[in-house]
């Protein structure tokens, strides 16, 4: 549904990610139902949901492709057909799978909706491609391990209608394609990383334990004192849109099922910008790329497009520069917006508007009030509605933050 050279794929995990997506330039969004989806620790979504969901998109001119992306063992493969068959009624337009089996069930009982193959299927040349394709596949998602080049070879060899598609931006695994057993392992197989339940171990830092010295920890650490030796680098690919096109992709895919709302605006947001500088021929704006230094992320690099991408090994951290504080819910004509909270914060502090298409503004919280014209020298109830004068008129789902420190904290999941 895409009106520019390529499709911003966005991540919904849930609703509220959903709503964010659309608001900020998603041409399609990618959710699971609450089984078969690579990311079990997003909110994902109920049938009734998913309907809603396909339908607030749609009315939008959308798209819908919902992950059924998991390795199904015999009892789960017995209720597929009865989930396809609802993705079918449901109206959405394509199921992201990577197992053979379950491409010939979404054949059979899903007839409307079209086959994407999942990165997990790890395509890396064009007959690969093209075998999926003849199979029943529109569109094959690229494994993430491919440099542009590659990428290009495998477009001049395969039909012009089968689809390609690459990630562009967010966390990448320090495995191939997300073939790794370390979460089972730590975990007595409980978190399957190949189920969705990916527990993240190679974030950890490790040390050496000798059998007969039970308690003693010998550090392991490389030249410079680094210990995460397992850790693996972001991916940004904003500066290199224009190279994304070239090569012939069909869609360009944000990684972040499982991470925050104000993320999903936020990079899809900046993205938006820059395939829309791209097709127009001009540079993007710096402020818009520097979006995606407001996000949580790690050190970030360019994948495997141009080569190696190296690791970042001092430590696991995110950088958490920026955090939300409120989500506009309406603003009238002259700025005044009724807001609900997020994250507490004063009357007088420096803050920072940003909305879809809205640039970058720094409002002063000055003049803050309850619904009813209470004053208020403070918010600090998660969900809190309240009143603040913004310096312009914005739509619904802008958000205002504000610059935090970096935080030590990590995610259960990505």
């Amino acid at each position: 549904m895409s009106h520019t050279p390529i499709e911003l794929l966005a991540p919904a995990g849930d609703f509220e990610r959903l709503e964010m997506a659309v608001a900020y330039g998603a041409d399609a969004v990618y959710l699971a139902g609450t089984t078969f989806g690579m990311r079990s620790f997003a909110g994902n979504f109920t049938p009734e949901q998913l309907r809603r969901a396909v339908e607030l998109c749609h009315r939008h001119g959308v798209a819908v492709h919902v992950t059924c992306n998991t390795m199904p063992r015999n009892d789960e493969i017995e209720r597929l057909p009865q989930w396809l068959e609802f993705l079918d009624d449901a109206g959405a337009d394509a199921v992201i799978l990577a197992d053979v089996g379950v491409l010939a069930l979404a054949k059979r009982h899903a007839p409307h909706v079209k086959i994407h193959i999942s990165t997990q299927a790890s395509v890396v040349n064009h007959q690969s491609a093209r075998a999926w394709h003849e199979l029943g596949a529109s569109r094959v998602i690229l494994a993430r391990e491919l440099s542009l080049d590659e990428i290009a070879g495998i477009r001049a060899k395969t039909p012009p209608e089968l689809e390609l598609e690459a990630f562009a931006h967010g966390a990448m695994c320090v495995s191939y394609s997300g073939r790794c057993l370390l979460s089972n392992y730590m975990t007595g197989s409980e978190r399957d990383s190949n189920r969705g339940a990916c527990a993240q171990p190679c974030r950890y830092r490790y040390a050496l334990v000798e059998e007969k010295r039970p308690g003693e920890y010998f550090p392991i650490r490389e030249e410079d004192g680094e210990t995460f030796i397992l850790n693996s680098r972001d991916m940004c690919m904003i500066d290199h849109v224009d190279d994304l096109i070239r090569v012939g992709l069909s869609s360009l895919k944000i990684e972040g099922r499982a991470k925050s709302a104000y993320y999903t605006a936020v990079v899809t947001g900046a993205y938006r910008h820059a395939i829309d500088a791209a097709a127009a021929g001009v540079p993007l704006d710096p402020v818009w790329r520097d979006e995606v230094e407001k996000v949580s992320h790690r050190h970030y690099s360019t994948g495997f497009y141009y080569g190696q991408p190296g690791q970042y090994t001092r430590s696991a951290r995110y950088i958490r520069d920026w955090q939300i504080v409120a989500v506009v819910d309406s603003c009238d004509s002259a700025g005044l917006a009724r807001l609900s909270l997020r994250n507490k914060f004063s009357a007088g502090e420096e803050l920072e508007l940003v909305g879809p298409g809205v640039h970058p503004t720094p409002p002063t919280a000055a003049g803050i009030t309850a619904p009813d014209g209470t004053p208020l020298d403070q918010v600090r109830k998660p969900g809190q509605p309240f009143l603040l004068r913004l310096p312009r008129p914005v739509p619904p789902l802008s958000l205002l933050r504000r610059q935090a420190g970096l935080s030590p904290v990590e995610p259960q999941s990505h």
